[in-house]
């Protein structure tokens, strides 16, 4: 009995030691994510985390753009493959869009069409057409303009603000999502997030070439807030949501209830139809019922492969053939996904707990491959 007790004093002055030195070397952001995933019965971030985070709201407007229900609205059945896949990822809401109508739509698990869930990355497609706006807006100059004619500490540098829209902005930055220790996971959990990316140095030559980092577009952000004094999710409101009538308020996740940076890498927490209207936008060439919300040439520029070594990758968005099909995509952890072919005048929208297991960074996974194939075999039934 005493050696027990004694063996659960040390264990206890264990922890507590282990605890102050997280603090003390600046990684008490570890303690914080442990709470959010591990109490909560997860291995990793989740589509409904908002809830354990400070949030932001994007206000919805007075008028509500619905989606139009297409004359054959959800007349088909999913194939085979489809519902498999649905299942075996976790798959919580799956809708195809057909000429701007809802022709299917379906939902997993209790979520349904209002139901919020964290967008993961596709918000850097946001965060890049944000900058559009703030081109358009007369905010930033254009594309070239520099990084540091926002953060004067980046004036060694050559970075632009393209650059960090199309990932080649040269920062010294790790994407890892399994290491508790890496930076990926601080910016997602640490309290102070402008002071995680400000202490990123640029180690390579900017604008050179394509390499997927978180990072580019949190800094991104921070210019953005920076140039036009507004919260992100206040200039999102009223650039995007209110213009293309949003049906439901969303949340921008933000580092702290003090700070309020928004996560501009990732986190807006809505719903399946409303995240497809950045890709109707997108389709339409930046434009909502007539009104020209983004520039044209942006769009198009958006989504064009900046480097010919990376076709993968235009300004913020993801770009991706299959068979005859060109598709341009937003794509999130875990496979949150809006893909858009314009000449057939579709959009595909997934959200979900998981990928296929081919996943990794930077990566086409196959189940993306899967989404699209299984939709075009449904709606040439």
């Amino acid at each position: 009995m005493n050696f027990t007790k004694k063996l659960l004093k040390w264990l206890v002055a264990l922890l507590v030691i282990l605890v102050i030195a997280l603090y003390i070397f600046d990684y008490g952001y570890i303690i914080r994510g442990a709470k959010i995933v591990y109490l909560t019965g997860h291995n990793t971030a989740f589509i409904d985390d908002y809830p354990y985070f400070e949030n932001d709201t994007i206000k919805k407007g007075n008028t509500v753009d619905e989606w139009p229900l297409h004359s054959q609205y959800n007349s088909a059945e999913s194939t085979n493959k489809l519902s498999k896949a649905n299942k075996d990822w976790g798959t919580i809401a799956y809708v195809i869009i057909k000429n701007d109508s809802i022709w299917f739509e379906k939902y997993y698990e209790g979520f349904n069409k209002v139901s919020k869930t964290n967008s993961f990355s596709m918000a850097k497609s946001i965060t890049s057409a944000l900058l559009g706006k703030a081109i358009m807006d007369g905010y930033i100059k254009n594309l070239d303009q520099p990084l540091s004619d926002f953060y004067p500490q980046y004036s060694y540098a050559k970075t632009t603000v393209g650059d960090l829209s199309s990932m080649a902005s040269g920062l010294d930055w790790v994407e890892h999502y399994t290491s508790p220790f890496s930076v990926t996971a601080k910016a997602n959990y640490d309290d102070n997030l402008a002071e995680v990316i400000l202490n990123q140095k640029v180690v390579k030559t900017p604008g050179k070439a394509f390499e997927y980092l978180s990072g580019s577009t949190q800094l991104l952000g921070m210019v953005l807030k920076k140039a036009t004094g507004k919260s992100l999710s206040n200039y999102l409101s009223e650039s995007f949501w209110k213009p293309m009538g949003a049906a439901n308020d969303a949340f921008w996740q933000v580092d702290d209830e003090d700070n309020r940076l928004a996560k501009a890498f990732c986190c807006i927490s809505s719903s399946a139809r409303d995240f497809a209207r950045f890709g109707k936008l997108y389709k339409d060439d930046g434009k909502w019922k007539g009104k020209q919300l983004l520039d044209s040439t942006f769009v198009k520029k958006s989504i064009t492969p900046r480097f010919k070594e990376s076709p993968e990758y235009g300004y913020g968005w993801w770009l991706k053939n299959v068979g005859d099909k060109h598709f341009f995509m937003m794509r999130g952890h875990l496979g949150q996904y809006v893909i858009v072919e314009p000449t057939d005048n579709v959009i595909i929208v997934r959200l979900g707990h998981r990928k296929s297991p081919d996943e990794g960074v930077g990566k086409f996974t196959n189940d993306i491959t899967v989404y699209i194939e299984e939709a075009y075999k449904m709606m040439n039934n």
